[in-house]
Parts: structure tokens; C-alpha cells; sequence
């Protein structure tokens, strides 16, 4: 199924509410939601290197405005198997470089079909980085260090995320996922 014009940033939205801000997988991430400092936007670009310049620009933009604190870069119709979108990530990380942007902005990453080393495909814990679909995280470094520096525990942030979603399990992961994708509600 081709995703319409909206329905990436439309899922999106509905994911970052009732995952990553619902179940709190991000401590950080409901005040920016909240206001308007998030921008997420759709790609059209259907191949890595139309992607990488789409970022590039994205990554100019959030220099030039300090008003908008993170981009998630949604690109439903490039990337969309896992193994693909990982190899981009150094891509990504280069250009951060030539840019001359590293230690101002990182790329943090989620895909559909995420998989953290040493796990199966369907372990819960997974669906902490499952997007409905790929996106790049475009995140200010400086803001992200301030957010850690005031969490009374960062370190502890990925062992309650992984309890937490093991505690609900991959049928109820997999259904959110779903509700998001759809934005039917989870039954």
C-alpha cells in the first residue's frame, strides 16, 4: 500500500503520542510535542542519495532557525528494509561531519522494522525504535544535554524501557504499532 500524502506524518504523530509519550519511552519528548518546537515532516525522495540531500537541507534549516528543536525526517518511500536504512545511517553521520554540524546536531534513528543487535525480530523491546515508518531523528545536541542533566537517572532510561515493553509484550506492541500505522484504535 503507497502511503497517501499525509498518512506518514499523520501515523507519525499518533506514534510519538501513544508510544513514545504515552508510555513514556522518552522522558524528553512531551514537552517539545507539546509545543511547537517539533517539526515533522515527509520526504518524497525515493533513493538514499535524494535522502541524504533532503537531510542536508533539513539539517541547514534547524541551524538557521533555533524556534523548531528537533525534525523527524519521515521517508516512507526510500530505506524500507532495516539493513538498508542501518548502512545509511553512517551516510547520515558523515554528512553531519561535512557539514560541519557534529556536536551540534546527531541522527538518531527508527524504522518499522528496527532490531537491536542480540535480540530477535520479535522482541518487545524493539518497538522502542519501530516507527510506523522510516524516519531520521534530527536532535540539537545541546538541548539533548541539557535534557539528560536534568533526569535524575539517564543511564536507567533503556532498562525501563526494555522492562516496560516486555512487561506489554509484542502482541500488544504490535497492535499499538498498527494503531498508530492505521489510526484505527487498538482493540
Amino acid at each position: 500500500m503507497k502511503p497517501s500524502e499525509h498518512q506518514p506524518v499523520a501515523a507519525t504523530r499518533r506514534w510519538l503520542r501513544d508510544a513514545v509519550v504515552g508510555l513514556n519511552l522518552c522522558p524528553f519528548a512531551g514537552s517539545v510535542m507539546n509545543g511547537e518546537q517539533l517539526r515533522v515532516v515527509q520526504t518524497q525522495a525515493r533513493s538514499s542519495p535524494a535522502l541524504l540531500r533532503r537531510l542536508g537541507a533539513e539539517l541547514q534549516l534547524l541551524e538557521a532557525d533555533s524556534r523548531i528543536e528537533t525534525t523527524l525526517l519521515v521517508h516512507p518511500r526510500v530505506l524500507a528494509e532495516f539493513v538498508d536504512y542501518n548502512e545509511f545511517l553512517e551516510q547520515a553521520d558523515a554528512l553531519l561531519l561535512a557539514l560541519d554540524l557534529a556536536g551540534v546536531f546527531q541522527i538518531a534513528s527508527f524504522h518499522p522494522q528496527y532490531q537491536f543487535a542480540g535480540t530477535s525480530k520479535d522482541a518487545a523491546e524493539n518497538y522502542s525504535n519501530r516507527s510506523p515508518y522510516p524516519m531520521l531523528h534530527i536532535l540539537r545536541e545541546a538541548s539533548l544535554s541539557a535534557a539528560i542533566d536534568s533526569h535524575p537517572d539517564p543511564a536507567a532510561i533503556p532498562a525501563a524501557n526494555i522492562r516496560r515493553l516486555n512487561q506489554l509484550g509484542t502482541e500488544h506492541m504490535a497492535a499499538l504499532h498498527a494503531a498508530c500505522q492505521t489510526g484505527r484504535n487498538k482493540s
